[in-house]
């Protein structure tokens, strides 16, 4: 059998399915890590054990899906017919029993790859609508699902660190999330700093900012409301050198 390989040739294209790709496989080895028991357990997500972390990585795989079909036919598919209905999902998910949450995740990354590979070149530019309503093109999906796969890895909880996370995508999500604090207002006064790299966020237009800073993965791990070890803070909202709670940005 002739081996069938993606249809893109676009070398970024195919770079960032990489990525997620690894990161479909990163998530996959921290979940066979777990027992069947340990699916009860908590995640890193307050109200999510890791049954909901599972449930909507799974779920998030055929919603994809689902805009790649629409990429591919022209005929409307979306994501899910509203953030009750995806919500109603994960958490029915959770109930499955474990194998049958174990097959829902590895049967809907197999259906995603498919979809992605089989994908022809022109079609990557249709563009497609997320369930917060932006009009993005075919390509946006990528990422889309490379951010859920790597982050929501070290929400299993077991085990696995945003350094873990390939510093392209610890980037590029450092500027989703500075890019919706932007967007609604709430980075006014703060500066993010990556010390590792030479990376600044925020609002660098007042005079005395709270600045927080440390390496890559800890800011990216601070910004996302999962901790902030690794990271100092300094300025008017550093009450005696405490680092403040990042705004939210979901």
């Amino acid at each position: 059998m002739v081996a069938r390989h993606d249809q893109t040739t676009d070398p970024e294209l195919l770079a960032a399915l990489l990525q997620a790709r690894r990161g479909t496989a990163f998530f996959a080895r921290k979940l066979n890590e777990l027992s069947d028991a340990e699916l009860d357990g908590d995640s890193l997500l307050p109200g999510w054990t890791r049954r909901h972390i599972t449930a909507h990585i799974g779920y998030n795989a055929r919603a994809i899906a689902r805009l790649i079909e629409w990429a591919a036919t022209g005929v409307e598919t979306p994501m899910y017919p509203s953030t009750e209905v995806r919500d109603h999902e994960i958490n029915f998910g959770a109930t499955l029993s474990p194998i049958a949450l174990r097959h829902l995740f590895d049967h809907s990354a197999v259906h995603l790859n498919v979809e992605w590979r089989d994908l022809p070149e022109d079609a990557w530019h249709h563009n497609v609508r997320t369930i917060q309503g932006r009009e993005v093109p075919a390509t946006e999906t990528v990422w889309m699902r490379s951010r859920e796969v790597w982050m929501h890895a070290v929400d299993l909880a077991n085990g696995a660190a945003f350094r873990d996370i390939p510093v392209p995508v610890l980037e590029r999500l450092l500027a989703d999330i500075t890019g919706a604090w932007k967007t609604r207002g709430t980075d006014v006064g703060l500066v993010v700093k990556v010390t590792d790299r030479d990376l600044t966020f925020g609002d660098t237009t007042t005079a005395s900012p709270t600045v927080v800073s440390g390496p890559l993965a800890a800011v990216v791990e601070w910004a996302a409301g999962r901790g902030n070890g690794g990271v100092t803070a300094a300025g008017p909202g550093a009450t005696n050198g405490a680092v403040p709670a990042a705004p939210k940005w979901i």
